[in-house]
């Protein structure tokens, strides 16, 4: 049975389509067959960060006004062949997308590919709600700070009021990603520490995502960091390992009191 993920956070810059496209790598490592879809209609950049860009001849809106089939937008990764990308417009509006149509791609994607990756816009216009609405599960990006965490908490409403699920008296499955955290910031008090974060948005986390400066050249190499080494790496081929069902310990970043919390808020 697909499962449709949704990946979101309240603001931008949080790092979400680098959690997309690392998780969906770690996803079709395993053997399963991924797609990643870019709803970040207008200012998509999930194909530089898996280094498609060159590729993109069609995008979702075409398929979903018919201009082209799906097989012909489809783009299959060039080093992880179970993984496939489909492009965001980069010149139409967001507000473009209908409900039904995003669903009849849906439908169609759940056919030939057991884990359906949504990169959603950031925020909460009428782009986002599209990649909520349909999602059996959200990931929702913050790192460690107020602004972050207080945009995220209104995101978290929004999928439990707007979702289909919600409509069906139903509830999207949620947890939290905490990335970009810095624990010798943390430690001094300037940096929300992860109890502070879970304490606030009231989920499980699936998470823990250092800062680590190995993003930054994995992006502009087109490469996604979970190929290499870093410790970036390692807490993304975990967060993927938990989506899988597998009991994975939390990466120890030095933060007080914090395995504790985790065992308790992850089970």
């Amino acid at each position: 049975m697909a499962e449709v993920i949704t990946i979101t956070s309240g603001k931008g810059g949080v790092g979400k389509s680098t959690c997309t496209a690392n998780i969906a790598v770690g996803l079709a490592q395993t053997g399963k067959k991924v797609v990643a879809v870019d709803f970040d209609i207008g200012l998509r950049n999930l194909d530089m960060i898996l280094g498609l860009e060159n590729r993109i001849v069609y995008d979702v809106i075409d398929v979903m006004e018919g201009k082209c089939n799906l097989n012909q937008a489809l783009i299959n990764d060039k080093k992880t062949k179970t993984l496939y990308f489909l492009p965001a417009s980069q010149s139409k509006d967001k507000n473009i997308l209908d409900k039904e149509k995003v669903k009849n791609l849906i439908e169609a994607l759940k056919k030939d590919f057991d884990y359906i990756l949504l990169d959603s816009p950031a925020g909460i216009e009428s782009g986002f709600e599209h990649a909520i609405f349909w999602a059996d599960r959200a990931l929702v990006v913050v790192t460690p700070e107020v602004s972050s965490v207080r945009d995220s908490d209104r995101v978290i409403g929004i999928i439990d009021a707007k979702s289909d699920k919600a409509r069906n008296n139903q509830e999207v499955q949620k947890h939290i990603i905490i990335n970009r955290i810095k624990p010798e910031l943390v430690a001094k008090g300037e940096m929300l520490s992860t109890d502070d974060v879970l304490s606030i948005l009231a989920l499980p986390l699936i998470g823990l995502v250092p800062e680590d400066s190995r993003v930054v050249s994995a992006t502009n190499t087109g490469e996604p960091v979970i190929y290499t080494n870093s410790p970036s790496a390692t807490s993304y081929k975990n967060i993927t390992q938990r989506i899988l069902g597998n009991n994975v310990p939390f990466e120890d970043l030095h933060q007080k009191g914090i395995l504790n919390s985790l065992k308790r808020l992850f089970r």
